[in-house]
């Protein structure tokens, strides 16, 4: 009888870079099928690398979440264009996602990048060694037939290993790169146990839901001025985990928006993240938010620090 051939286990780090608000968070939550990066609608959500675990039967890929490459203003936007580049580089595989336009000054920048890349893991250089992929990203908002001629322009500019247009959103297109990515993937052992979907620890997910619904409930500059603290994790006997959170802003008119009035829009906030929350912990949860002014911290390396941005 033929013994049967098993094939050999893949794996390796996928990292996903692109201009922000390109849609790299809900690309990784639905190649995973979880939510593990938060999302919103707002530019320069993501702040921190954030890893998603996917395994199957043949591999396991370890995608990378990471800022969005721009201009930075301050101190805390060269540390999240700094992690992102660093993310050029090391990897097995880049998936450079774009939006199904022509190529825009903020990608051609990050074609630059991919240009220049540092040395790879095992010797050799990026550029000669780790395949990117392209990836155009909301296919459902175009028609096809202007889809082509955009393919051919990014193609034109740096030879992809793949291109594959997506629809992170709507799931479209995520079998066939899952299959192009496992098959460009090395021969390697289960980083994490198969179970697993992302390293995050709990406090920092927590940190980053509360965030998500800061960013979901304000405009303009408060937003991308407010940080989350988790100061406070105590579980009862009863199951119940107490929580208590420091919302950071930059000015007394910032705190007073969040707040809103008659503190209604920080309870709206405290409700919305305490339902993720709980679905996250599978628990009830009791949630404490306090909003404080810490001035000019993007700016200040020592509050970075203890914000745990470095």
């Amino acid at each position: 009888m033929t013994a049967e051939i098993k094939a050999e286990f893949r794996s390796g780090y996928v990292s996903i870079v692109g201009k922000p608000n390109v849609g790299k968070s809900t690309l990784l939550n639905t190649l995973i099928g979880q939510k593990v990066s938060i999302v919103t609608s707002k530019p320069q959500t993501t702040r921190n690398r954030i890893i998603g675990i996917k395994t199957t039967g043949e591999a396991q890929v370890i995608f990378i979440d990471t800022p969005g490459i721009h201009r930075p203003r301050h101190r805390l936007g060269e540390l999240m264009v700094k992690r992102a580049r660093e993310a050029l580089s090391g990897m097995d595989i880049v998936l450079l996602m774009v939006e199904p336009s022509r190529p825009l000054p903020a990608d051609l920048a990050i074609i630059r990048l991919l240009k220049g890349r540092t040395p790879v893991r095992g010797g050799g250089t990026a550029a000669s060694k780790t395949p990117v992929f392209l990836l155009i990203n909301k296919i459902d908002t175009v028609a096809k037939a202007k889809l082509l001629p955009v393919m051919d322009q990014y193609i034109g500019l740096y030879p992809f290993g793949e291109v594959i247009p997506v629809s992170a959103l709507k799931g479209d297109g995520m079998d066939i790169l899952l299959r192009a990515v496992t098959d460009r993937l090395p021969p390697g052992p289960k980083y994490y146990p198969e179970d697993l979907a992302t390293d995050q620890l709990e406090r920092f997910m927590v940190s980053e839901i509360i965030r998500e619904k800061v960013m979901e409930a304000t405009e303009e500059e408060v937003p991308h001025a407010a940080a989350v603290e988790v100061i406070e994790w105590a579980e009862r006997p009863d199951g119940l985990v107490s929580i208590g959170a420091n919302i950071y802003v930059e000015r007394m008119g910032q705190k007073g928006i969040i707040i809103g009035k008659q503190g209604m829009r920080l309870k709206s906030i405290g409700t919305a993240a305490r339902r993720d929350i709980e679905s996250l912990l599978n628990t009830k949860v009791y949630l404490d938010l306090w909003v404080k002014v810490k001035a000019e911290w993007r700016r200040r390396e020592a509050n970075l620090i203890e914000l745990g941005f470095k």
